[in-house]
C-alpha cells in the first residue's frame, strides 16, 4: 500500500468531518481520487478490509440479545421491511429495463433481486455512530434501530453463506460444542484488564472465530459473529466492543477505499444514482415509519428510529460484491451503490443532527399515523407526586439521588432512558421512572405536578441544552442544576438558563479531598 494512499485518504477523511459526516464518506472520494489516477488494490488493502468486516461482525455479536430481537416491533419491521424494498426495487429495475433504458436493459430477474437486497439495508456502522454521539443508544428508539440493524445484518450473514455454494464439511457439527467453551472465553475476558490485552483478546477472539468457521467450510464472518455471541452475556462486553470501535473503523475504510477504486459512474449512470437517493431512500425511511407505527409505536419513537436507519448500507456494500462476484449483477452496479451511499450519508448526517428540532417541526402533521393503543413499555411518562428530579441515573445521577433522598425524602425521583437501567433501580430500591428527557410531552406531563428541584445528569452537553430550552418553552419556574465536563459548557448552561452547574472534572478533585477530610476529622484514621 503506498504512502500517498493514506496521505489521501487522511486528507479526503479529514475534509468530510469538518462537515460532520463519517470518515467512510472521505474513504470512498479517496478510492475514487486514487482509481482517477490509475491505481489499483492489492493483498494488503483486500486483508484490511477482510479484518474491518469481521471485527464488524464480531462487534454486532457482543451487542446481539436475543430478547430485543424476539420483540415484534423489531423483527416484524426488519423482516417486513426487506420483503417489501426487494419486491418494490426489482420490479421498478426491471421494469425499467422493459422500456428500454440502457442501464437496466439486460438485467436479469435475480440480478435485480440483489440489487433491490444490497439497498434494503441500513448502515449498522453509520446508526452506531449517529446514536452513540448522542447518547441515544439506550433509548427506545435507539434499541428498535439497533434490533432492525441487527436482524438485517444476520440475513446478510446467511446470504453470504448461501451465495458461497460450498456444503459445511462434518466438522462443523463440532460447533454445536462452542457454548460449552464459554466459561473459558468469559474467564479469558474477565482477566484481560481494560488496556492492550483487552483489544488482543478482541482481535484474537474475532479473528480465530472466523478461521474456526472457514476451517470447517462456512463463511468465516459468520464465526466472528458468534464468537461475539459468546461473549455478549459477559458484563465487559460493552467494554470490549468499545475498544475495538477504532479499529473496526479504521480497518473498515479499507474495504470502502477498494470499492471507491472501482472507479467512477459514466456521465449516463448519474441519473441513476440520484434515482437511487432522491425516491428510493425516501420510500426506505417511510416505510420504516409506517411499520414501526403499525406495530404499535408512538410516532416520535418511529420518526427518530427511521431518521438512524435513513442510509444505505456497507452490508448491502458486501452483498452487491459478492453477488456481483458470481456474475448476478454487473461490477458497475457496486460503483453506483457506494456513491449512493456516500450521499445517502451526507443525507442522513444532515438530517440526524437536527432529528429533535425536525420531530418538532412535523410532530402536528404526523401524528395521525400513530395507533391509537401504543405499545406497553412505549408510553410518556409521566409522575406528580415529586419536588426533586434527578434525571440521569449513571454514576453521578445515583449519587445525587442518594444525596437528595436524605434531605427530601420520598419526594426525590429518578428519571432515566435505559428500560432496563430503570427496572434494576428499581428493585434496588430507588424511586424511578423511565423517560427521555429530549421529548418535550414527557416534560410537559411532569410540569402538570408540583417539581421544584430538577438536577440534569445527563451525559452530554446537548443533552441538557435541549432538555432546558424545552423546560424554558413549557414556562418552568423551578431550579434547574446541571453537570458540565469543561468551563465552556459550563458558561453555555448558565447562559441557556440553568441555575446551578457542576463542573465534573474540575470539582471532583475538591469533593475527594472534603471527604477524606471528613474523615480524617472523625477520627477514623488513626
Amino acid at each position: 500500500m503506498d504512502p500517498l494512499w493514506l496521505l489521501i485518504a487522511l486528507i479526503c477523511g479529514f475534509v468530510v468531518q469538518q462537515f460532520r459526516l463519517p470518515p467512510l464518506v472521505g474513504s470512498l472520494v479517496a478510492g475514487f481520487i486514487l482509481h482517477g489516477f490509475g491505481e489499483q488494490g492489492g493483498a494488503l488493502l483486500d486483508a484490511a478490509s477482510n479484518l474491518g468486516i469481521t471485527l464488524l461482525l464480531f462487534t454486532i455479536g457482543l451487542k446481539l440479545r436475543l430478547n430485543d430481537l424476539m420483540e415484534t416491533e423489531v423483527w416484524g419491521t426488519a423482516t417486513v421491511h426487506m420483503v417489501l424494498t426487494i419486491t418494490v426495487i426489482s420490479g421498478l429495475l426491471l421494469l425499467l429495463g422493459l422500456f428500454g433504458l440502457t442501464m437496466f436493459v439486460g438485467l436479469s430477474p435475480g440480478g435485480a433481486a440483489t440489487i433491490g437486497f444490497a439497498l434494503s439495508f441500513s448502515s449498522t456502522v453509520f446508526a452506531v455512530k449517529i446514536l452513540e454521539e448522542r447518547s441515544e443508544l439506550k433509548t427506545r428508539h435507539g434499541q428498535v434501530a439497533i434490533g432492525v440493524l441487527i436482524i438485517q445484518d444476520l440475513i446478510a450473514v446467511i446470504f453470504l453463506m448461501a451465495a458461497n455454494q460450498s456444503l459445511p464439511s462434518l466438522w462443523a457439527l463440532g460447533l454445536l460444542l462452542l457454548p460449552w467453551f464459554r466459561p473459558i472465553l468469559n474467564w479469558a475476558l474477565e482477566h484481560s484488564g481494560y488496556g492492550e490485552v483487552l483489544v488482543l483478546f478482541g482481535l484474537v477472539a474475532a479473528v480465530a472465530g472466523g478461521e474456526l468457521f472457514d476451517f470447517v467450510g462456512m463463511k468465516d464472518g459468520l464465526g466472528a459473529l458468534a464468537f461475539g455471541v459468546l461473549l455478549s452475556a459477559h458484563p465487559k462486553s460493552a467494554e470490549l466492543s468499545r475498544s475495538l470501535m477504532s479499529f473496526k473503523d479504521l480497518f473498515l475504510l479499507g474495504f470502502f477505499l477498494s470499492i471507491g477504486m472501482n472507479g467512477l459512474p459514466e456521465p449516463g449512470a448519474v441519473l441513476v444514482i440520484i434515482g437511487l437517493v432522491a425516491v428510493l431512500l425516501p420510500f426506505k425511511m417511510l416505510l420504516f415509519m409506517w411499520l414501526m407505527t403499525r406495530l404499535r409505536l408512538r410516532i416520535r419513537t418511529a420518526f427518530l428510529a427511521m431518521l438512524g436507519l435513513a442510509s444505505f448500507s456497507e452490508f448491502g456494500l458486501i452483498v452487491a460484491a459478492e453477488g456481483a462476484k458470481v456474475g448476478w449483477m454487473g461490477q458497475e452496479w457496486l460503483v453506483y451503490i457506494a456513491i449512493a451511499l456516500a450521499l445517502s450519508f451526507v443525507l442522513a448526517s444532515i438530517l440526524n443532527a437536527r432529528a429533535h428540532d425536525l420531530y418538532t417541526r412535523v410532530a402536528d402533521g404526523i401524528g395521525r399515523f400513530e395507533s391509537l393503543r401504543v405499545l406497553s413499555g412505549d408510553e410518556v411518562s409521566g409522575c406528580d407526586a415529586a419536588k426533586v428530579l434527578i434525571v440521569g441515573m449513571g454514576r453521578v445521577g445515583r449519587g445525587a439521588y442518594d444525596a437528595m433522598r436524605e434531605l427530601h425524602g420520598d419526594d426525590v425521583l429518578g428519571v432515566d432512558v435505559d428500560r432496563v437501567r430503570s427496572a434494576e433501580l428499581e428493585r434496588q430500591g430507588f424511586r424511578i421512572i423511565t423517560g427521555d428527557a429530549e421529548e418535550l410531552e414527557f416534560w410537559r406531563r411532569m410540569m402538570a405536578g408540583r417539581v421544584e428541584l430538577i438536577m440534569l445528569a445527563l451525559p452530554t452537553h446537548e443533552d441538557s441544552l435541549l432538555a432546558v430550552k424545552m423546560l424554558n418553552e413549557l414556562g418552568y419556574s423551578g431550579i434547574i442544576g446541571a453537570v458540565a465536563k469543561h468551563e465552556d459548557e459550563r458558561a453555555a448552561l448558565e447562559a441557556a438558563g440553568i441555575h446551578a452547574t457542576f463542573n465534573y472534572y474540575a470539582e471532583v478533585g475538591k469533593g475527594f479531598a472534603d471527604h477524606v477530610t471528613q474523615i480524617v476529622s472523625a477520627g477514623a484514621v488513626d
